[in-house]
């Protein structure tokens, strides 16, 4: 018996599992990159014209005057917005088997006899019956379950665009 219950337990196909759970996150991770960077892309190709400086002037007399820059179209990955990435911290598989296995073992014994007794003449007869029967009982229940966490990672360093400024404003 110890034997079969040990097969159960081989039988059960971990290396797949693993092996299809490795293989589910690498699809998943992909499609979530692809995702990633179909969002850098919209948000790249979506402008807005933007007020990239202001000059304020305090005159001598004390009031107040503002002039703006002229607008400029820039990207909403220009003006800091990112697409989030996500990478698989963990995967966990848990695997639950419960096997009940039993056997039973019934014999019947009927067991007749018939005497007859005559004028100095008898007779006797015996007769078996045995029959003999094994059950067998198998119960197995399983369960599984499958745990993954997501965390978000900061985008790549190079997809956020360095910004230079080049003042040719005269020194003061």
């Amino acid at each position: 018996m110890a034997a079969s219950v040990g097969q159960e337990l081989l039988d059960v196909p971990l290396p797949d599992m693993v092996l299809k759970l490795a293989l589910g996150i690498a699809e998943a991770q992909r499609a979530l990159d692809e995702n990633s960077v179909e969002t850098a892309k919209a948000l790249a190709d979506t402008t807005l014209p933007m007020v990239l400086g202001m000059t304020q002037t305090i005159a001598q007399d004390g009031s107040v005057s503002y002039q703006n820059s002229p607008p400029v179209n820039v990207s909403l990955i220009q003006v800091g917005l990112m697409p989030t990435f996500y990478q698989f911290a963990e995967a966990t598989i848990e695997v639950a088997m419960d096997i009940k296995t039993t056997t039973s073992t019934e014999t019947n014994v009927k067991v007749g006899l018939k005497a007859k007794v005559g004028f100095s003449c008898w007779s006797a007869s015996v007769t078996a019956d045995i029959s003999h029967n094994r059950k067998f009982g198998k119960e197995v229940h399983g369960t599984s379950r499958l745990v993954t966490r997501l965390v978000p990672v900061p985008p790549p360093p190079r997809l956020a665009p360095q910004l230079v400024v080049v003042d040719n404003r005269p020194q003061q």
